[in-house]
């Protein structure tokens, strides 16, 4: 008789439902045997949740209101495997060098998502009390580099891999002149040339500064220092002129009040 074997339980806690979504669809496509228990809001509901029916594999996004990622992780560990997601880049790849918890930087790629699937899958089959004493080490490393970065501003991008056929480039986002739905990516535009990023845009959205980056059609972000001037062509549809391009920009009906005079 074969004995059945136990699918990992796993939790996300995100307080941004579309990149709770996001991470949900990309974990079903590279760990399809990972049982998704619990999606929450903020990190009250992820410790009650994993009180009442401990899981596996926790993906913590290190700033959420109320308790932060790394509270929750402090709260439940040692028991299930950490992986935070964080938008704090340079922070983050000192705070990790120990290689005891693993973290993902948002917006979260299928490729790195895949790496950190593979380092836990042996994770969940040794003793949790193996990595006891480099997890504690971590936590306060975790603790002193990244929680004063989230009392400051926000951070937001400032590259992107951008592909074109086989050619991958890093672009840095200040360059960007407008985003562009296209399918299941996204076009990036900037002053030299273009690329593909292979994340909607929906999700780029959030990761952009607002104070720079508008969207001006469910389909179009611009970087409102490359425009050049806005042309009313309907009562309800603008038209944006763009500096040193020829190609012109759609303002859709909702995104009206942006170019609005008080």
């Amino acid at each position: 008789m074969t004995a059945e074997v136990t699918r990992p339980r796993g939790l996300i806690a995100e307080d941004e439902p579309l990149m709770a979504e996001r991470l949900r669809r990309m974990l079903a496509d590279v760990w399809p045997e990972l049982d998704l228990v619990c999606i929450a809001q903020n990190g009250e509901e992820a410790i009650a949740f994993h009180a009442a029916t401990p899981v596996d594999v926790m993906f913590l996004d290190i700033r959420m209101p109320g308790r932060t990622g790394l509270e929750v992780a402090s709260l439940v560990l040692p028991g299930p495997q950490v992986v935070f997601t964080t938008a704090y880049d340079e922070h983050a790849i000192a705070a990790f060098d120990a290689g005891a918890i693993d973290y993902l930087l948002k917006p979260v790629v299928s490729d790195r998502l895949a790496r950190a699937v593979e380092r836990l899958r042996p994770r969940l089959a040794a003793p949790a009390a193996t990595a006891d004493g480099e997890i504690e080490r971590l936590m306060k490393t975790l603790t002193q580099a990244l929680v004063p970065a989230a009392c400051r501003a926000p951070a937001f991008l400032t590259w992107l891999r951008c592909s074109l056929g086989s050619t991958m480039r890093l672009v840095k986002v200040a360059d960007v002149v407008y985003f562009e739905s296209d399918s299941k990516y996204t076009r990036v535009v900037t002053t030299t040339g273009e690329g593909l990023v292979r994340i909607p845009i929906r999700d780029l959205l959030s990761g952009l500064d607002p104070a720079v980056f508008w969207q001006v059609h469910r389909a179009t972000i611009v970087n409102i220092e490359a425009i050049d001037r806005v042309v009313r062509d309907s009562p309800e549809r603008l038209r944006i002129d763009l500096k040193g391009r020829d190609e012109h920009l759609t303002v859709s009906r909702a995104y009206l009040h942006l170019f609005r005079r008080d």
